[in-house]
């Protein structure tokens, strides 16, 4: 006798459990039926029910529509999270932002066609120069930053208008105050919220990504922070690993297969001398670049110039 299965959605993640919704609201635990599952929030999958021993299996991850994958411990791509539409960076005057973290979400993302938005938040506290000049060279790449409070709740309005109708993520640094910035999303939802350790570093709070659906549509993910990112780098944009001022100032350059190191006649080089791209950016670029090249395997050809 067959049993019926049933279409849902992965609203958590906690290893080897996940939680799933169906499109009626209806929220179960599961698990995945069998150990070559690889399951993350947002994931659409196909269930079963298991009345004999009173569980959920997952039986299948339907295609995804776009997914945002990381490099882990063991240097193999896994997939982070699922089905976004909007990823929402991080970033805080406090802790100290490492701006090249938040360069490789943004890469990662663009990489994986998810639009990226830059979020300030804890903009109270003031933003130093440093950071100043730092947001004035997102701008000079195309990007749009919302300056918000969590604390306050200035921008919070901005911010909701950039979830709505979307699938969005938070991510960022640990203790930048991105499970604040949900709570503020997301009345009536219990959300842990932690405080920053006493060396200024962030903490995590998070420690699994969860999903929720936000009042007047769309839906919210909150993940958890991190101390590093390293985006999975064969999930990148080959010509410009996912750095969009690298991709329009690369038709430019002399050849096609530019790196934008030490090449001749490279326009995007060019546009950092002449400050039509800011020089952090460049060097966050350069960066990853030469850890693609670290880890490129050793019996790789090397590519040739078209």
């Amino acid at each position: 006798m067959s049993v019926a299965t049933f279409d849902a959605r992965v609203t958590g993640a906690f290893g080897r459990q996940v939680r799933v919704c169906t499109p009626d609201g209806r929220e179960f635990p599961a698990r995945p039926f069998g150990r070559d599952l690889d399951i993350v929030c947002g994931d659409a999958v196909r269930c079963r029910a298991d009345e004999r021993h009173g569980e959920v299996h997952v039986l299948e991850v339907l295609p995804r529509c776009t997914a945002l994958y990381r490099t882990n411990a063991r240097g193999r791509s896994e997939a982070v999270l699922a089905n976004l539409t909007r990823l929402l960076v991080v970033i805080a005057p406090l802790p100290v932002p490492d701006l090249f973290v938040a360069d490789r979400y943004l890469a990662a993302a663009e990489s994986a066609r998810i639009e990226p938005v830059l979020v300030l938040n804890k903009a109270d506290l003031g933003i130093e120069s440093a950071l100043a000049d730092a947001l004035g060279g997102y701008a000079l790449a195309g990007y749009r930053c919302i300056e918000v409070s969590a604390a306050s709740g200035a921008g919070v309005e901005a911010l909701r208008s950039a979830c709505h109708d979307h699938t969005a993520a938070l991510v960022g640094q640990s203790g930048v105050g991105k499970s604040s910035l949900a709570a503020q999303l997301l009345p009536g939802e219990r959300i842990e919220i932690g405080a920053l350790a006493r060396a200024a570093e962030g903490r995590h709070t998070t420690t699994a990504s969860r999903l929720f659906e936000l009042p007047g549509g769309g839906s919210l993910i909150d993940a958890p922070g991190v101390r590093d990112f390293a985006p999975a780098l064969e999930s990148l944009e080959p010509r410009s690993l996912g750095f969009v001022e690298v991709e329009r100032l690369a038709g430019g350059c002399r050849f096609l297969d530019c790196q934008h190191l030490r090449e001749p006649d490279c326009a995007v080089r060019a546009a950092v001398e002449q400050g039509q791209m800011d020089p952090r950016r460049y060097e966050s670029y350069r960066r990853l670049r030469r850890l693609q090249h670290t880890l490129r395997r050793p019996n790789e050809p090397p590519r040739r110039r078209g």
